[in-house]
């Protein structure tokens, strides 16, 4: 877990985990290809495989892969896409809606999985790209639909104000929509895997560097601090699920709110 070192006499110290604990080199020198890379793109193969398999050989009456895919993608199209989005537009970003939250469900879990151990949003690089993606597309359709000064007029000015508010809630509105919510996107995602990583590396590290190197009462101290990251492990299994639902809701959210409309 690279949680000890040597002090200068030779005996051995704790050291707490940091940002650095979330580095990782070059799987191949030289090709600036690392462990979050490659869990990115395994990812992305991963939710492919699983529709396509999933969407293969339909029956009337489903197994119980077919029974879990198809209560998984009615719950994201009816309770997401379609709540969020509306009963008008919501079809044509059902896939977009659907493959989001399953690609973040995956990277998130993979801080759980043996050998992986590191949710791929714990590197706010991932999550803000993403997050990008869907900037560019809601603002698009949303200048689609009503023209650019016409969707500007609709996200910054809600009608009904006294015309001299506007001077003080249009700059406030812009400021929220267009640059503090993509940023609070991706933040919200990377914030809950990143804090609990660090909670498990605290837990982890603590615990088998008491059980190694503590001394008498203080060594059985480790165990407890071991079975508080096993319960801490399944609490953050729970946040990757929860997170990667307020990830797809919130895409489908601001997606709706720009093809609405009214403010």
């Amino acid at each position: 877990m690279g949680m000890l070192v040597l002090a200068e006499g030779g005996e051995d110290k704790f050291q707490a985990p940091s940002v650095s604990s979330f580095d990782f080199p070059e799987i191949f020198a030289g090709t600036g290809i690392t462990k979050p890379m490659v869990q990115i793109v395994l990812s992305a193969i991963i939710v492919a495989v699983f529709w396509l398999v999933a969407s293969r050989n339909l029956r009337i009456v489903p197994g119980k892969f077919q029974f879990a895919a198809e209560e998984a993608y009615t719950f994201l199209r009816n309770d997401i896409a379609r709540s969020q989005i509306g009963n008008k537009d919501f079809r044509p970003y059902v896939p977009l809606v659907v493959s989001l939250f399953t690609f973040v469900l995956v990277n998130n879990l993979f801080g759980f999985i043996p050998f992986f151990q590191l949710p791929t949003f714990s590197h706010f690089g991932f999550p803000i790209g993403l997050t990008i993606m869907l900037y560019l597309l809601y603002n698009f359709v949303g200048i689609r639909r009503h023209g650019l000064f016409g969707y500007l007029k609709n996200q910054t000015a809600p009608p009904g104000v006294p015309w001299p508010i506007y001077f003080l809630l249009v700059p406030i509105e812009f400021f929220s929509k267009f640059i503090m919510q993509p940023i609070t996107h991706a933040i919200r995602v990377f914030a809950a895997m990143f804090a609990g990583h660090m909670i498990l590396l605290v837990f982890v590290g603590a615990g088998e560097f008491l059980l190694l190197h503590g001394d008498g009462a203080v060594a059985i101290v480790g165990p407890f601090s071991l079975i508080v990251a096993v319960a801490m492990s399944f609490l953050e299994l729970l946040i990757q699920v929860l997170q990667a639902y307020v990830f797809a809701l919130l895409a489908a959210n601001y997606i709706g709110a720009a093809l609405a409309e009214d403010h």
